[in-house]
């Protein structure tokens, strides 16, 4: 089997050598990550100056690996258009440091990565780690990991797969299960705080509301990682909404027959 890493978190994060680790034993895997931290860039890809890989030495390890100067989406395109010889079988982003819920789909790079991945028709994980601490130790997290790809990669994926997973912060032996759930959409995790610069001017940064959050619904993403549950969330690719495309066709249909 062949598989492709990503990220958002920059080519030598502590979370893409975790994903490695626990990959190898699966097969054989190609890294192409951006050249430094990406976050929150969603599915941006970089059109109007070139983009650059260079091979780099993966952390003293043998794995082949290359730094891309764009996107995480752009690292995808890269790896899949110009530098890998053969077309991985699966393509898993991560493990990004901080977990994406609910609306975090829309926002996040790691998760806009594998997007990327399943619009080429292959199938595509993106991994998160539920903690912000800049010193979080994923080697804690590499046991769960891997048994979550043992499950999954021992069953066929089908080629427009895209799977959103988020790890909570504790040892395997605390981990209380793997929960498929729902994203909370209704959940407001970041808002805009007001601060005065040095020179007395209003400005705004987004907090991060995570820690404070109150949860009504149990059977949520956010309710069950924070309950110690491994979750998993299948996305997909086609946004267009069959019912209302149905609906407003038949507006339209009315008023050509009315005029």
């Amino acid at each position: 089997m062949n598989i492709l890493i990503t990220n958002d978190d920059g080519i030598f994060s502590n979370g893409v050598l975790c994903l490695a680790k626990a990959l190898q034993p699966f097969g054989n895997v190609s890294i192409v990550c951006p050249d430094q931290e990406r976050s929150a860039i969603s599915h941006a890809i970089t059109l109007k100056s070139p983009v650059k890989a260079n091979k780099v030495n993966f952390f003293d390890t043998a794995l082949e690996a290359w730094a891309v100067n764009g996107t995480p989406a752009d690292c995808v395109k890269m790896a899949l258009e110009v530098i890998l010889k053969d077309k991985p079988d699966v393509i898993v982003s991560g493990i990004n440091r901080g977990p994406n819920l609910g609306r975090d789909v829309f926002y996040s790079g790691t998760i806009s990565a594998a997007i990327e991945g399943a619009m080429y028709q292959i199938p595509s994980i993106a991994v998160s780690l539920a903690t912000l601490k800049p010193n979080a130790s994923f080697s804690v997290v590499e046991p769960i990991a891997y048994d979550v790809f043992e499950t999954l990669l021992g069953h066929k994926l089908s080629a427009e797969t895209v799977l959103n997973i988020n790890l909570p912060y504790l040892s395997k032996e605390m981990v209380k299960g793997v929960a498929v759930v729902p994203l909370a959409m209704d959940v407001l995790r970041y808002q805009y705080v007001g601060l005065n610069d040095p020179q007395g001017y209003l400005c705004y940064w987004l907090s991060d509301n995570l820690g404070e959050l109150y949860f009504d619904d149990q059977e949520s993403d956010y309710f069950k990682l924070r309950d110690g549950f491994i979750t998993v969330t299948p996305l997909q690719l086609n946004m267009t909404n069959i019912a209302m495309k149905a609906k407003i066709a038949k507006w339209f249909q009315g008023a050509k027959q009315s005029s």
